[in-house]
């Protein structure tokens, strides 16, 4: 039985690609680098940043956490005002506390920008904990954010779901031993969420509430 939910965030409770997407490439020019194809960038949300920019810029590790540093500088003027929680976060969120869910959330976004999200959206109630790319630990799909979060919380994996909207995040609970939730409305496509072996896909916030109901 469910009793516990891990929520990825970008891509799966709040619409961020156009928001990361924009600061990106505000970076790379600001960096005086080629800009990326939108693909690329939005083929990266769900790592961590520096990573991404290694791998848009073909970047050393120093270079692409200096780049992690001019990102920061553009994060209020050209993230913020992109970012939108999906239709139906609050109410879904609402209904899994009222019927006793626990909730946290797993994510490659540092600590800063999320309490600042969740707080401008009224949503960091719901949350018991969180881990962030600052807890320094392996990243996605590598288990160890979801392993910390289970000692954390002092939870079981076999009670625990881990909900996301990449490949990255189905591993990351496969890998810990947890139940998985693919969503198909974030940045990885259905195709490829499926590649993943998930528990379960679907199309809809409703349907994490209807799928918990059914648990006996």
């Amino acid at each position: 039985m469910i009793k516990n939910i891990l929520f990825d965030f970008d891509g799966t409770l709040a619409d961020t690609a156009q928001g990361i997407v924009e600061t990106l490439r505000e970076s790379f020019v600001r960096l005086g680098r080629p800009v990326p194809t939108e693909e690329e960038m939005v083929a990266t949300i769900g790592r961590p940043l520096w990573k991404a920019f290694q791998t848009l810029g073909n970047m050393t590790e120093e270079e692409a956490h200096q780049a992690v540093e001019v990102y920061a500088g553009l994060f209020m003027q050209y993230e913020i005002p992109n970012i939108r929680m999906f239709p139906g976060v609050t109410a879904m969120l609402e209904q899994l506390a009222e019927r006793g869910i626990r909730m946290a959330i797993v994510t490659s976004r540092d600590r800063h920008s999320l309490d600042l999200i969740l707080q401008n959206n009224n949503i960091d109630r719901y949350f018991e904990t969180e881990v962030t790319v600052d807890d320094h630990l392996t990243p996605k799909p590598a288990p160890d954010m979801v392993l910390a979060l289970l000692a954390r919380m002092n939870i079981k994996a076999d009670e625990t779901l881990v909900v996301g909207d990449t490949t990255f995040d189905i591993e990351m609970g496969n890998r810990a031993g947890c139940g998985t939730c693919a969503v198909t409305w974030g940045n990885h496509s259905c195709e490829l969420l499926q590649s993943a072996r998930p528990d379960m896909i679907i199309d809809d916030l409703d349907s994490i509430y209807h799928e918990l109901s059914q648990q006996k």
